[in-house]
């Protein structure tokens, strides 16, 4: 018998309907339709709570490959989550390419290093475009974060592509107008996201 129907019928034997169970459980009447009509299977947590409900051990609900199977989702579902926070976090961090002093500005023959709001050396248009990279890079690494926290994959895989595109454009930018300081930590930026990308 498959787990779906196992949980069929130890739901019925307990004269509870999709919804009362769901709500024992603490999930969606959605949730329990989905196990019931064999389309997917409850995480780890929630097969420990099923079990104890109807007093059945986890190997009566499930076969061993099935659960190891269950588990090593679960596994590579928390990998990419983590993963998916810690890139909104390296969006976050073109905040330190606005406020850290990383652009060249000369002054009277001497070269200082000021922050995108002090810089006078380069054009009014090279600097807007900064500050919308930049503006738009952070607000991804926000977005993705929301995203992320919804458990919402295909906006976050749209988001990655979005962010990774505009993070190459940035140093590339940064490159050509000669801000190299902020080229290289834009570029370390987008190391850290080729690296999270790999798992």
């Amino acid at each position: 018998m498959e787990f779906n129907e196992k949980l069929q019928e130890l739901r019925k034997n307990r004269g509870l309907t999709q919804e009362e169970l769901a709500e024992l459980l603490f999930v969606s009447r959605a949730a329990v339709s989905k196990w019931e009509s064999g389309k997917g299977y409850p995480n780890i947590e929630s097969l420990k709570e099923i079990a104890k409900f109807f007093s059945v051990s986890i190997d009566e609900l499930l076969s061993g490959e099935k659960l190891l199977s269950i588990a090593e989702s679960e596994k590579k579902a928390d990998v990419r989550r983590i993963c998916n926070l810690l890139f909104g976090f390296a969006d976050l961090l073109f905040l330190l390419l606005v406020i850290l002093p990383l652009y060249p500005n000369t002054v009277n023959g001497f070269v200082y290093s000021v922050n995108l709001f002090g810089v006078s050396d380069v054009s009014t248009v090279s600097k807007a475009v900064y500050a919308v990279m930049f503006a738009v890079l952070i607000l991804s690494g926000l977005v993705k974060l929301i995203f992320t926290r919804m458990n919402a994959e295909k906006p976050n895989k749209i988001l990655t592509e979005i962010s990774v595109m505009l993070n190459i454009l940035a140093v590339l930018f940064l490159t050509v107008t000669r801000a190299v300081y902020a080229a290289v930590v834009a570029f370390f930026i987008l190391v850290i996201k080729a690296v999270l990308l790999k798992r």
